[in-house]
């Protein structure tokens, strides 16, 4: 129901308060045991913000909580800007190590893994080894991964939660040197639509003060 008398289909957006939706994932995280919680978004929509503050209501009930920000699993400039600085199917492509990140984060987190997960693993500024340790993850870790176009990977992940933006507000929200970047997101968005996999958690995210929360 949404309010008095209204019921919401599939596929209607629901609104949610956002103290809520934080509330709702953690909960969607199984007690007592490591969980993985893909926030897939473009920078526009600020993932890592998001994740930050899902880890610290997860901390507040008593759940250790990390972020991993995608950003920290680039590939080297050289990779990244083989074709260009600003060629799109790099961005899809290329620009991001998913498989160094199921490597050194999901992986270990898993079944038989070591429990043992690296939070960062290169520095975009410097474009350098980011020189960090790995760190040691509690029996019931919740590690929570953001950033851009992280769905469709086949990343084995307990939990995934996407923060969308219509082509509208991606545009209005991203920056004017990286314009190039919202035909990509827009093509991936598409994709998504057309495929199987869905998210645990679409969010419609043009106003992160009042989301809404797409049921299907």
């Amino acid at each position: 129901m949404d309010g008095p008398g209204k019921m919401v289909g599939v596929g209607q957006p629901m609104p949610i308060f956002p103290d809520l939706l934080v509330e709702s994932i953690v909960d969607s995280c199984p007690d007592g045991a490591r969980s993985i919680v893909v926030i897939d978004g473009a920078d526009a929509a600020r993932p890592v913000d998001f994740a930050t503050r899902t880890a610290e209501h997860a901390r507040s009930r008593g759940r250790p909580a990390a972020v991993v920000d995608l950003h920290d699993y680039v590939r080297p400039a050289s990779i990244r800007f083989e074709y260009s600085r600003t060629d799109e199917l790099s961005y899809r492509t290329l620009w991001f190590d998913y498989d160094a990140l199921v490597r050194e984060v999901i992986a270990p987190l898993g079944p038989g893994g070591g429990g043992h997960f690296l939070p960062r693993l290169w520095d975009e500024a410097t474009d350098r080894s980011a020189r960090a340790r790995t760190t040691s993850a509690a029996a019931n870790q919740i590690v929570l991964i953001a950033g851009p176009m992280l769905l469709g990977r086949g990343l084995n992940v307990g939990l995934s939660v996407q923060l969308r933006l219509s082509a509208n507000a991606l545009r209005r929200r991203t920056s004017a040197p990286d314009q190039w970047t919202c035909a990509p997101l827009l093509e991936y968005y598409e994709s998504l639509d057309g495929s199987a996999e869905r998210p645990d958690f679409l969010v419609r995210w043009d106003h992160p003060d009042r989301p809404a929360l797409e049921r299907y």
